[in-house]
């Protein structure tokens, strides 16, 4: 989908699955500004293995329960809905990012999520998790994707907390004709590109294969410290921290920023 307006110069990839692409390409027209969908993130929910069951079906023995992204709090919320008609009282859940965290609040559970940054690290900051793991014996449960980051689990399992996670879906390449990466920013003039995870990146990458050397130019608007570190190892000049992956983070980046004009 392309959305055509053209305040302030800049033409944006978008590469969310394409449910997000929609939503976000809806808020950046609302602010003149034209975008251009892409999906490289398939959503593939994963059969519900035994081990899954067992977990929820404990699920009052846990803390609190971290949940890293949109698909993993809806399909967790499945689960939810499955085996547990009431939630277990006084239970705290946590979503990395406010579009988390607002998925599980509005279901209505207890629910925190990080205002300064939408990453593991800010979570990992909130005074209310400490609060939440100051009780004997915490535990704590991680919903995510498969091969989801280890950050959050290692980081509590160094603080000698007992962690477990489940893994609800895996992200998949869309299968796409070779080189539609290119033609597409060529096509649409397009001069900025946006990414809103590391796998993001890596299916970018992929994607593009021979021709990643002509996409090295281009800005990249990407949601954390952590991937940015990656884009400009694989070479991009220009790399913008958005500081989240919401559709206000990536307005705020591109606030009084020119666009390139190649």
């Amino acid at each position: 989908m392309t959305v055509r307006s053209d305040a302030g110069g800049w033409r944006l990839l978008l590469t969310r699955p394409a449910e997000e692409c929609a939503v976000l390409a809806d808020c950046l027209s609302e602010a003149g500004i034209c975008s251009s969908s892409l999906p490289l993130l398939a959503i593939e929910p994963l059969a519900e293995a035994p081990e899954l069951r067992s977990l929820f079906l404990d699920l009052d023995r846990y803390s609190a329960v971290i949940v890293v992204s949109k698909p993993a709090a809806r399909l967790g919320l499945e689960l939810l809905d499955r085996y547990w008609p009431q939630p277990p009282a006084d239970q705290c859940w946590f979503g990395v990012g406010r579009a988390t965290g607002e998925i599980l609040a509005d279901y209505g559970l207890t629910v925190a999520w990080p205002t300064a940054g939408e990453d593991s690290e800010a979570l990992l900051a909130l005074p209310g998790l400490a609060t939440a793991l100051a009780v004997p014996q915490p535990r704590v449960l991680i919903l995510r994707g498969e091969g989801g980051r280890e950050f959050i689990a290692e980081s509590l399992r160094s603080r000698g907390l007992a962690v477990d996670h489940v893994e609800l879906y895996r992200r998949t390449l869309p299968d796409y004709p070779p080189g539609t990466l290119l033609e597409r920013v060529r096509t649409e003039r397009l001069n900025g590109l946006q990414i809103s995870s590391g796998q993001g990146f890596e299916h970018l990458r992929q994607l593009a294969a021979a021709d990643w050397p002509a996409l090295l130019r281009i800005p990249l608007f990407v949601p954390s410290p952590r991937v940015a570190e990656l884009a400009r190892a694989a070479g991009f000049r220009t790399v913008v921290d958005c500081h989240g992956a919401s559709a206000t983070a990536l307005l705020a980046a591109l606030q009084g920023r020119p666009a390139p004009t190649f």
